[in-house]
């Protein structure tokens, strides 16, 4: 979709996409402020000594970002999965056996996607720590807005991956996926604290 496309489909009453593409869509926008500051830095006068390593950085952050991007569309994709399965016939036993049993694995793939996000928007704020410590200053403000989007993005997808936990029967999936979860919590919030430290320190 173009832009303005996936406002309006956001916007309407459709489910999908939500807010587990809108979450994929601020990791993305993380991911791409990091990139900005990476090439702001890279051959700039000053900053020779850490072009290679900023072009390294850049590469890192750009696999990110489409990747992010590309989970905007799949997280979607993921819930109509869900609504996919409830529509299966339940006439007879074997049917219902059958609907039930892809109802849980459309639920699983609903909770895989976000938890995907969460994930990568962690290694967003990993880089926008990078960009932070040895980008252009001038763009330092950048990096801080980066880590911000992350940090939202990651908690966004959470609440999508525990939603979708609500109606998982598998008790070992969700333990596993809560564990994840709060692990990368954990590391996102220090994460983000320690871009804004950094950043209000060179204001």
């Amino acid at each position: 979709m173009e832009m303005n496309e996936f406002f309006d489909e956001l916007a309407s009453s459709s489910p999908a996409p939500g807010g587990g593409s809108v979450s994929a869509l601020c990791g993305s926008l993380g991911g791409a402020l990091n990139s900005m500051v990476c090439n702001l830095t890279i051959n700039k006068k000053g900053y020779e000594s850490v072009s290679e390593e900023m072009n390294g950085l850049l590469e890192k952050s750009e696999v990110l970002r489409n990747r992010l991007y590309q989970l905007t569309d799949e997280d979607a994709q993921a819930f109509n999965k869900v609504m996919k399965a409830f529509k299966l016939p339940k006439d007879t036993d074997m049917e219902k056996k059958v609907r039930k049993d892809a109802i849980q694995e459309a639920f699983k793939g609903a909770a895989h996607v976000p938890l995907t996000i969460a994930g990568l928007c962690v290694k967003v704020s990993e880089l926008s720590k990078e960009t932070a410590l040895k980008g252009n200053k001038n763009s330092i403000t950048d990096s801080a807005v980066a880590a911000l989007v992350a940090r939202a993005g990651m908690q966004g997808a959470s609440l999508n991956v525990r939603i979708n936990l609500g109606s998982i029967k598998d008790e070992e999936f969700n333990a596993k996926a809560l564990a994840e979860l709060n692990a990368l919590d954990i590391q996102s919030k220090k994460l983000t604290t320690e871009v804004i430290d950094i950043v209000e320190e060179k204001l």
